[in-house]
């Protein structure tokens, strides 16, 4: 999964593939396609971002689009993903589509990786039923009937297969295989060396639903995500700050203890912190130095170590001194005042 970017579902159905997969950070478009696809059913609901996506973004973009079109027709956005599904789809296809099949989803579509399921059809006299399980299947095919199929189509095309599956038959019933079987289809050559025949653009499915999710790839939310790490930091430095022991060095007034948090930090991670230039305030200004801030495992990640990002990114949302080398607050604001008015000061001793 850490490698497929791109993934398409075919017959998406009630859109729970694609559901799933958006929570997988490595996903950066998701495309659903079904012929039966509606665009009221997508005017919102769970492939929308929800509240906790723009107050914790992706670390990367993220869209989502539903076509209504059919697997075997052919449209040149889906061509060169990472991974084509194909859940429970092909017994549903006629003769004449399920023959199109292979040349549109192997050949022109040419994924990295292509999984289909589809029932397995020694499994249906465990049922109570034992006919077809969905009235609209054109055919349920057994394990070797599936698995010929597979490996014709991956010769054709150049992929290998390897077979499993879900759902394990009950107790002295193990001859049937799974339930559903799976083919997991891998192509034999590199992405990159894909055909360097130019073929036309064909745009041919219906778009009924898209979205994008807020990610720190986009400036806005990045300089919001970075400055909340920030004044966190920079509250709980000021807390331990006014708390503990503090001395007058010239016109600061800086910390004579540690002022990094006891929890959230290695002891490792926390000494680093603290052998780097301390906070100080100077008369009602509470400054923490960016060498300070940069060291935090969380604000370090953002800016990848970047000093200049830092500070520039910081100095677009946030107060920077004078020489913008140290974030800047009011020393008592609404998070500090009740230490003031239950005494928890400590007094700032003269040097």
């Amino acid at each position: 999964m850490e490698e497929n970017k791109e993934i398409a579902d075919l017959g998406y159905g009630d859109a729970t593939l694609l559901w799933m997969l958006k929570y997988h950070r490595c996903v950066e478009c998701l495309v659903g396609v079904d012929i039966a696809a509606q665009p009221f059913e997508w005017g919102g609901g769970r492939l929308s971002p929800g509240v906790g996506g723009f107050i914790i973004p992706r670390e990367l973009d993220l869209t989502i689009t539903l076509y209504r079109g059919s697997a075997v027709q052919k449209d040149s956005r889906l061509r060169g993903f990472d991974l084509i599904t194909c859940i429970e789809l092909i017994e549903h296809l006629d003769s004449e589509d399920l023959a199109k099949f292979p040349e549109v989803v192997f050949g022109y579509f040419s994924p990295g990786m292509v999984v289909i399921s589809t029932p397995n059809s020694e499994f249906n006299p465990l049922f109570p039923a034992s006919t077809f399980r969905n009235p609209d299947h054109r055919f349920e095919w057994d394990r070797k009937q599936f698995q010929t199929w597979a490996l014709d189509v991956g010769k054709l095309y150049s992929y290998s297969v390897e077979f499993t599956g879900v759902g394990d038959p009950p107790a002295g019933a193990e001859h049937v295989g799974y339930c559903t079987q799976i083919g997991v289809f891998q192509k034999n050559i590199a992405k990159a060396t894909g055909s360097s025949i130019s073929e036309p653009e064909e745009h041919v499915y219906e778009v009924v639903y898209r979205t994008s999710y807020p990610s720190l790839q986009q400036r806005k939310y990045f300089r919001f995500t970075l400055s909340i790490e920030v004044v966190k930091a920079v509250d709980l430095m000021k807390s331990r700050f006014l708390r503990g022991l503090r001395k007058k060095e010239g016109d600061r007034v800086v910390p004579l203890g540690r002022c990094t948090p006891q929890h959230g930090l290695t002891e490792a991670q926390r000494a680093e912190i603290e052998q780097s230039p301390k906070p100080y305030s100077v008369g009602e200004n509470f400054y923490v130095p960016l060498e300070r801030l940069i060291i935090y495992p969380k604000v370090n990640h953002l800016v990848a170590g970047n000093m200049e990002k830092l500070r520039t990114v910081l100095a677009e949302g946030l107060r920077l001194n004078q020489d913008q080398t140290a974030v800047q607050v009011e020393l008592v604001d609404y998070n500090t005042q009740h230490l003031f008015d239950e005494h928890l000061v400590s007094p700032v001793l003269e040097s």
